[in-house]
């Protein structure tokens, strides 16, 4: 039984309240958000339930590690304020139910996983992922379930990432490489918060771009670009991982802008903000997070999402940025993959 792992006596003596008092997009001072989340402990109405976001970045300002959006997510389930309407709801928890088509390679001790999506898999090829391509695994089966947080649908989410856990140790996967942030986001900061453990080791794909940027080195030619990153709401739940990012563009030759909605205080893409609280607000998250962006400088948008990317991509580029994935900007840093053309 996943049961999270929360304490309520942390709440009732935090002295900043982090979690609410930094929200971008609710509006409320220490009083009145420690209020409001005692209200939420203690299983009671806030407007908090109706008026979150899901952008997860409570769970990166809660200095304890007490999991606030995790518990606002079940509170909005137990008491039916559900984030969006119910077909939409619905529609996320069929189109990703398990069926049997999953896709798995060969597999050995290592699994390289694209979650559900498949355009994560077509990157995964060449040099870089020459050793682990052939280990892909791909399809609802071995699917990250952090995207029904957003839903509030906190049970589907608990009832199938155990299931998801036995399907990698049905493989006797010993590690497992994730290309898609969310997936180790799950496996780390959600699985942890309900008291799981996956049956294997979770490596973040950055370290591992790292690790083979570092024995490719000799192949790379820096790239003198400019680049603003725009980062997933997912790396809130693994903030120890984005200084990865940096880390990664500087060893390749690319120059991170600063700007003013990046780090701690980074907006959403606003895809998930459009279907939940509608377009007037993504349409202004979105504008003042490209408008950032434009006047930083950058050349390139870097995602490191794929649903970043297909919500914001368009948009970017009308704007003169051209928007790339981390992975495909380091096959350019090889010489695999060409410059895009403006």
């Amino acid at each position: 039984m996943c049961v999270l792992q929360f304490d309520a006596d942390l709440c009732a003596t935090c002295p900043g309240v982090d979690c609410l008092v930094k929200c971008q997009y609710l509006k409320l001072d220490r009083d009145g958000a420690h209020t409001e989340m005692m209200k939420i402990v203690a299983g009671k109405d806030s407007p908090v339930l109706r008026d979150c976001v899901t952008c997860y970045a409570c769970e990166e300002y809660c200095p304890t590690g007490n999991h606030p959006f995790y518990l606002i997510s079940e509170r909005r389930e137990e008491k039916g304020i559900y984030t969006a309407p119910r077909p939409i709801t619905n529609q996320w928890i069929n189109m990703t139910q398990m069926q049997g088509r999953s896709k798995i390679g060969k597999i050995k001790e290592t699994a390289l996983s694209s979650c559900f999506i498949r355009e994560l898999g077509d990157m995964a090829s060449g040099e870089i992922f020459k050793d682990v391509a052939a280990a892909l695994v791909f399809g609802a089966e071995f699917m990250c379930p952090a995207v029904h947080t957003h839903f509030a649908k906190m049970s589907v989410l608990k009832e199938r990432l155990p299931v998801v856990f036995d399907n990698f140790a049905k493989q006797n996967t010993k590690e497992v490489i994730c290309l898609h942030d969310e997936c180790y986001a799950t496996y780390t900061s959600i699985a942890l918060a309900y008291g799981l453990t996956a049956p294997f080791k979770p490596i973040y794909y950055m370290d591992f771009l790292l690790d083979r940027l570092r024995e490719l080195k000799q192949r790379i030619r820096p790239l003198q670009v400019k680049v603003a990153y725009q980062r997933p709401c997912s790396n809130r739940l693994i903030p120890d991982k984005h200084p990865l990012v940096k880390e990664i563009l500087e060893f390749i030759g690319a120059e991170l802008m600063d700007r003013e909605y990046q780090g701690e205080n980074c907006l959403c893409c606003g895809g998930i903000i459009r279907l939940i609280c509608g377009y007037r607000l993504a349409s202004d998250v979105q504008q003042r997070n490209i408008e950032d962006m434009v006047k930083s400088g950058a050349e390139y948008c870097v995602f490191n999402c794929q649903a970043c990317q297909s919500t914001l991509a368009g948009r970017v580029a009308t704007r003169g940025l051209k928007p790339i994935h981390l992975i495909d900007l380091c096959k350019m840093a090889i010489g695999e993959k060409e410059r895009p053309v403006r």
